[in-house]
């Protein structure tokens, strides 16, 4: 836990605490914040640099707003850790992102300040709509503010935001978080008078008395505005696309004069209508290493809080990471075949495919954070005439979840679809656990989808999906594989078969993905209790292995499934499905992830509460035999 003896973050518990502040001691407080954040987030790691750069931007709003009555909604949460600072999470921050401690992201059930939950990007310009508009029909005199960054505003979702927003007149300020910019001076000086005529109270009372005054001549009214949109571009050299979707803009200004904050945010407070303040900022701000590395310092790990080197694990010796398995094998396949081509939305680095991206940038696309997008677009690609594969995280990929029925399997389109970080994915918690891919996905006609067991096999699935001439879905966890040599040539596997890798005879286990390995282990430890246990890596949910499971059901009363995903429409409720269908009496207990949802903690920790890491197979064995007796 970090040090004590903070001269005013110690005494701060609350927003009102904080509000008892001077505007001059506050930039103290945020050293202490930053100095607090680099002894926390060093031995617990955590997401570094968007919320170091965001530390001026939370202690503003909670000191000018009047939090929690008075609404901020933090756009996907890696930039709100001083958020979470500042509204009574300090003591338990230690905590963060461990099992039964606070999350890495907001999350409303955590706290009365955390006005909206949000894991994913682009989500909080819509929510910050609805609950102006909520306001307005319960006649609430209340403040909403969201917060988006750059990165997020990419998203279709905010956009759509936007224009609704604009065209409702909603009382709500968006705060663009801006940190892939600086301001030059010449240019800032410029703004800088521009704000402070735009945010003035009087120019702004005066503003709106003239435009209520001319409400009953609009022609005179359009001209005016007409005018007034020549005059800014003449000045600024440009349009503004904020102000022709009817928000007024401010900005831009330095997000880490605190002054300068409190002093717009004050002034903005009480200006109707939709609103735009641009804040610009730096990411890592405060602490060196991070300013000038921002993309390793986004979740940089343990390091010394002193030097700020990275304490990685050694990594000698140690099984590829999927994702690296992926990357490589993505190039080698781009070598062999001129059509294959990479898509992925602002995932180019946790996916591994700046791999391709440093020798082929021509058919490597990062279309940001666009996950619909880039399904459409890759469906494009490939009714051009290219294969391309489409990296995107599991749980992003429920955000495009109509783009892949409409745009790729209905035209039976060749688009790979590469699902990273399947199943439960630790730390990051319940909006990141890939647990509805195999459920969703198996119930669409034409689609294949896959699951490898090891390293080699994701390589191998990767050739058969470029081979197979249709849309094709490959899902695989996030970390380190087995240690399996995937060095050698490419194997192409027949679509739709398992393979029996242990025999039995007492019960049998269908495994998909690479919990495969967690039911070999738990097999080997049932035979030594005297239990003959078949161990299936069933490999595709879909199609399914038929012949397979018309051998099982006849040989087996009790079948045991296991995934790395929801026992909900899952793997496991496909072979009940077969199982039921062709009249075989085969009970079937089905092991992965319940039905709720699962919050964060280490995989090994989550597993073990799911019920399907090996003790948990182990003890599901064990049930049949009893059962059998």
């Amino acid at each position: 836990m970090a040090k004590k003896g903070y001269k005013y973050l110690d005494e701060i518990d609350s927003p009102e605490d904080l509000r008892r502040l001077a505007v001059p001691e506050l930039e103290t407080l945020a050293a202490e914040i930053r100095d607090f954040m680099v002894a926390e987030l060093s031995v617990n790691p955590g997401h570094f640099a968007s919320s170091f750069g965001a530390v001026e931007l939370a202690i503003a709003l909670h000191y000018v707003y009047d939090t929690p009555e008075d609404k901020v909604v933090w756009d996907v949460g890696h930039q709100a850790y001083a958020h979470k600072i500042l509204t009574g999470r300090r003591e338990c921050f230690h905590t963060n992102r461990k099992l039964g401690g606070i999350s890495g992201f907001p999350r409303m059930e955590e706290s009365p300040y955390d006005a909206f939950g949000a894991g994913h990007a682009s989500v909080s310009i819509s929510a910050a709509l609805g609950m102006a508009q909520a306001n307005k029909l319960q006649d609430i005199r209340r403040n909403v503010v969201a917060v988006i960054g750059d990165g997020a505003l990419t998203g279709g979702l905010a956009y759509e935001g936007l224009n609704n927003a604009g065209a409702s007149n909603a009382d709500m300020l968006v705060i663009l978080n801006d940190n892939n910019m600086s301001i030059s001076p010449n240019v800032g000086a410029l703004k800088e008078y521009l704000l402070g005529i735009t945010t003035s109270k009087r120019y702004n009372r005066l503003k709106n008395r003239v435009w209520n005054a001319m409400s009953g001549v609009p022609r005179l009214r359009r001209t005016i505005q007409n005018f007034g949109e020549v005059v800014k571009q003449s000045i600024l050299k440009q349009s503004n696309l904020f102000e022709s979707l009817n928000f007024r803009y401010f900005g831009p200004i330095d997000g880490h004069d605190l002054k300068s904050l409190v002093r717009v945010l004050g002034d903005m407070r009480n200006i109707p209508g939709p609103k735009l303040l641009h804040v610009v900022t730096k990411k890592g701000k405060g602490y060196e290493p991070a300013e000038k590395n921002p993309p390793i310092w986004h979740a940089p790990g343990k390091f010394d809080p002193a030097t700020g080197t990275l304490l990685a694990s050694p990594t000698a010796d140690q099984p590829a990471r999927y994702q690296d398995v992926f990357g490589h094998t993505l190039l080698e396949l781009a070598r062999l075949d001129k059509r294959v081509v990479g898509v992925t939305p602002a995932m180019l680095t946790g996916s591994s495919m700046d791999i391709l991206q440093r020798e082929m940038p021509q058919r490597c696309f990062d279309v940001g954070i666009a996950e619909g997008h880039a399904v459409t677009f890759s469906a494009g690609l490939a009714a051009g005439g290219m294969v391309p594969f489409c990296n995107i995280y599991s749980s992003f990929i429920q955000r495009a979840y109509d783009h892949i029925i409409h745009d790729a399997v209905i035209q039976q389109l060749p688009v790979i679809f590469c699902l990273d970080r399947a199943g439960l994915v630790g730390e990051d918690g319940v909006t990141h656990h890939g647990a509805f891919d195999l459920a969703f996905l198996r119930t669409l006609p034409g689609l294949t989808v896959a699951a490898p067991a090891n390293e080699a096999e994701l390589r191998d699935m990767m050739y058969t999906a470029l081979l197979s001439g249709v849309p094709f879905a490959i899902r695989y966890p996030r970390g380190r594989g087995t240690g399996a040599d995937w060095s050698g040539a490419f194997r192409r596997l027949e679509t739709g078969r398992g393979e029996t890798l242990r025999k039995g005879e007492d019960t049998v286990v269908l495994a998909i993905g690479t919990v495969v390995n967690d039911a070999l282990q738990a097999a080997a430890r049932a035979e030594k209790e005297g239990i003959s246990t078949e161990v299936v890596n069933m490999r595709f949910a879909k199609p399914l292995d038929t012949a397979l499971l018309h051998d099982v059901g006849k040989r087996f009363r009790r079948i045991v499934t296991v995934e790395d995903g929801t026992v909900e429409g899952g793997m496991g409720s496909a072979v009940a499905e077969f199982i039921s269908s062709h009249g075989y009496g085969s009970e079937i207990i089905r092991l992965g992830i319940p039905d709720k949802f699962i919050h964060h903690g280490t995989i090994a920790e989550l597993k073990r509460l799911c019920g399907y890491d090996t003790e948990g197979i182990l003890t599901a064995i064990r049930r049949t035999a009893d059962k059998q007796q």
